[in-house]
C-alpha cells in the first residue's frame, strides 16, 4: 500500500515539475517576444531630431523606452550604435540601431503599418513632402539657429533671409491646405511634414523671446500661424512639448556661448 502511495506521489511530482517546466518555456518565449519587439529610443530633450522620432513613435502608438543620453559624455550603448556620426536620435528595434530622424522616420513608417500613414503612398505625393520636409529643416530651421547664434549686421542679414524663405512656405501652404487650415487636427491626420513643422517650430514663442522679434505671426505668416496652433492642440503633442523655462535657459546659453566664440 505504502509503495503505491509512492508510486502515485511521485507521479504527481512530475506531473507538477512537467506543467513547471512547460511554464518557463511559455514565460521564456514571451520575455524573447517581447525582447525581440522591444523598442528604445536613445536621445537629447533639447534635440528637435529626437522629437520628430518621439512624436512619431506617438502617433503610430508604439510603446518605447527612452534614454536620455549626456552629449559631453556619451554612452558605451551610443558609441557602440552609432560609431560613425556618435549622435543622437538612436532607435533600437529587436536590438538593431537605426540612426538619423529622416531615416529613422521611414523605418517607422514602413515596419509598423498600424496609425496613420507618415508619408503618402503616391510616390509624386511622398516626393513633395520629402521635399518640404527638407526645406522646414535646412531652410528655414538651420536659418533660424544661424539667427540665434549671430548678431548686429550679420544677424540683420540672416533675419531677411529666414522671413523671405517663411514667405515662400506660406506660399506653399496654401497649395497643402486649399481650402484653409482646419481650426482643430488630431493625430490621425498628422503626417512628416507635420512632424517637421511642429517639432522645428512648434515652440517659435520661445524662439521669439530669446530672439527678440517676431517672425511667425497672424501678419506675417498667418497660415503657418494657424497650422502651428492647430498642430499644438493636438494631445500627443502636447505631451512631446518642451518645458518652457527649460527651453528659454537653453536656447539664452546656446547664443551666449556662441557669441563669446
Amino acid at each position: 500500500m505504502v509503495e503505491v502511495y509512492q508510486q502515485v506521489l511521485y507521479i504527481k511530482l512530475d506531473q507538477v515539475a512537467l506543467d513547471f517546466s512547460i511554464q518557463e518555456k511559455e514565460l521564456s518565449k514571451k520575455r524573447e517576444m517581447a525582447e525581440e519587439n522591444k523598442v528604445t529610443l536613445h536621445g537629447l530633450w533639447l534635440s528637435s531630431y529626437v522629437k520628430r522620432v518621439e512624436l512619431a513613435l506617438k502617433i503610430k502608438g508604439i510603446p518605447y523606452e527612452y534614454v536620455e543620453e549626456d552629449m559631453k559624455n556619451k554612452s558605451p550603448q551610443l558609441l557602440k550604435y552609432n560609431p560613425v556620426h556618435k549622435m543622437v536620435p538612436i532607435l533600437v528595434h529587436n536590438g538593431k540601431p537605426i540612426v538619423e530622424s529622416s531615416v529613422i522616420l521611414e523605418y517607422i513608417d514602413e515596419t509598423w503599418k498600424n496609425g496613420p500613414p507618415l508619408l503618402p503612398r503616391d510616390p509624386y505625393e511622398r516626393a513633395q513632402v520629402r521635399f518640404w520636409a527638407s526645406f522646414v529643416q535646412k531652410q528655414l530651421f538651420e536659418t533660424m539657429i544661424s539667427v540665434l547664434k549671430s548678431e548686429g549686421e550679420a544677424q540683420q542679414k540672416v533675419i531677411k533671409e529666414l522671413l523671405d524663405k517663411l514667405k515662400v512656405l506660406e506660399e506653399e501652404i496654401k497649395k497643402i491646405f486649399p481650402e484653409g487650415i482646419p481650426t482643430s487636427m488630431n493625430h490621425e491626420t498628422v503626417g512628416l511634414l507635420d512632424i517637421m513643422v511642429v517639432t522645428c517650430f512648434g515652440p517659435h514663442e520661445v524662439q521669439e523671446e530669446v530672439l527678440g522679434f517676431k517672425f511667425i505671426d497672424t501678419e506675417k505668416t498667418p497660415l503657418l500661424f494657424s497650422w502651428l496652433k492647430a498642430l499644438n492642440e493636438i494631445p500627443v503633442v502636447k505631451e512631446a512639448t518642451y518645458p518652457r523655462e527649460k527651453l528659454v535657459e537653453a536656447l539664452k546659453y546656446i547664443r551666449q556661448v556662441s557669441l563669446n566664440k
